[in-house]
């Protein structure tokens, strides 16, 4: 059944507010909780902060104090959202522990985006990008087995396997390589539009997160880990926004950051297997409805354009489903691994790294930043397992896909930066 966020009659959006009280609720059960439902709650705390880190940027580039009071009064209720969802996380807890979903959340949702992604160019830099974060699940998972022994399945609950992409080595690209083409709103899929917005918020929570959590890490070789992947997350989060078109004004992309957390949330329902967390996801598709309906009401006061206008269809394209895609996101991992683990990317396009002239900047910043892959935390985490374990990590349904990542004995550095 479809469902058309313009057409239900909104709440009154000073209903939206809540005491402290409602603000912190029940944490999951990290022992019992599906692990879809912790990536949903990444997923859906990394959009409350795009919001209101939009919202915050519109009112820095905003002359107009009524505008920039609306703004407020959004931004303030998204900030609501924000703490009690990130508030579901229990205590106990490890950040490393989190760290496992958030790069489940990484590699699951781009691939159910890329299978459905109608863009050839936008779902080219969904694989890309796929298989980078599926190294990373790989290296933070052996770095949790090896110093807390738990064992990264058990997180992931089977659902994704573990086991190496394109070495995080190879993936430290110059600059000027992770700046894409963006899509245009006006001739793009309403999909794509969507698909763009919410891997930007993603991989930009991501990013975020390691950011900030990183110096706390206990071990010496785990905060340089997150030293070196939060890198990554940073040239991602370059990639994805650059895909977005610049075009719009910002009340248009007011109105399509209310209509991009519509849809999520309403997804989010729809796909939760937990009833109290589930519960979350309505009351806050809820509030997010009137905020929807307030932007269009900007929109239509200060710029004089109807929401149609922007969005010409106002009811949802296809949801997205993590539980959905477990199957078809396995094979699916395995078949962009097989097919593009040696990719690089030359400025817009992507290509094999065989094909780069030897003299480009991207050997030359690869160089500079690794040095001896003695120096590279991704590696040596790797390396450290091996020597105390015997061999690495993982988890494999079946053989790896790559011939070159079979081993289990020893750490390729090769694949993705050299012939």
């Amino acid at each position: 059944m479809s469902f058309n966020p313009f057409g239900i009659k909104p709440m009154p959006i000073n209903k939206c507010f809540a005491d402290w009280n409602k603000l912190y609720p029940k944490s999951y059960d990290k022992n019992e909780v599906d692990p879809y439902t912790k990536v949903r709650i990444i997923l859906m705390n990394g959009t409350e902060f795009e919001a209101q880190w939009f919202l915050h940027n519109f009112s820095r580039h905003c002359n107009n104090n009524d505008i920039r009071r609306e703004l407020a009064l959004t931004r303030r209720i998204e900030q609501q959202q924000q703490k009690k969802i990130s508030m579901l996380k229990p205590i106990n807890e490890s950040t490393l522990e989190t760290t496992i979903s958030y790069e489940q959340l990484a590699v699951d949702l781009t691939a159910i985006m890329a299978q459905n992604e109608p863009d050839p160019y936008v779902k080219a830099a969904l694989d890309f990008a796929l298989l980078e974060d599926f190294d990373h699940l790989y290296r933070y998972s052996d770095l949790l087995e090896m110093e807390q022994g738990v064992r990264g399945e058990r997180l992931v609950g089977s659902y994704t396997e573990i086991m190496p992409g394109r070495p995080t080595i190879s993936e430290h690209r110059y600059p000027f390589d992770d700046v894409r083409r963006f899509a245009p709103r006006g001739s793009s899929d309403m999909l794509t539009n969507l698909h763009t917005m919410i891997i930007t918020a993603a991989e930009q929570q991501t990013m975020n997160y390691y950011m900030n959590i990183g110096q706390t890490h206990t071990s010496e070789l785990g905060r340089r880990l997150y030293s070196e992947i939060a890198m990554i997350e940073e040239q991602h989060v370059t990639q994805y926004e650059s895909l977005i078109d610049p075009n719009a004004t910002w009340l248009e992309s007011a109105l399509c950051h209310e209509y991009a957390e519509c849809y999520l949330y309403y997804s989010m329902m729809e796909d939760e297997t937990d009833r109290y967390v589930r519960d979350v996801w309505e009351e806050h598709l809820n509030m997010e409805i009137a905020h929807l309906h307030a932007a269009a009401n900007m929109l239509k006061k200060y710029e004089k354009k109807e929401w149609q206008q922007v969005i010409p269809v106002g009811e949802f394209p296809m949801l997205l489903s993590f539980n959905k895609n477990i199957a078809n996101n396995k094979k699916y991992v395995r078949d962009v691994l097989k097919n593009t683990v040696n990719n690089t990317s030359v400025l817009e396009e992507y290509t094999e790294v065989c094909s780069v002239p030897e003299n480009y900047e991207f050997f030359k910043y690869n160089d500079a930043v690794n040095g001896s892959s003695g120096n590279v935390a991704s590696h040596n985490v790797i390396e450290q397992y091996i020597t105390e374990a015997g061999e690495d990590y993982r988890f494999e349904e079946s053989k790896h896909p790559v011939k070159e990542l079979q081993c289990r004995t020893c750490d390729n550095t090769d694949v993705g930066r050299s012939c």
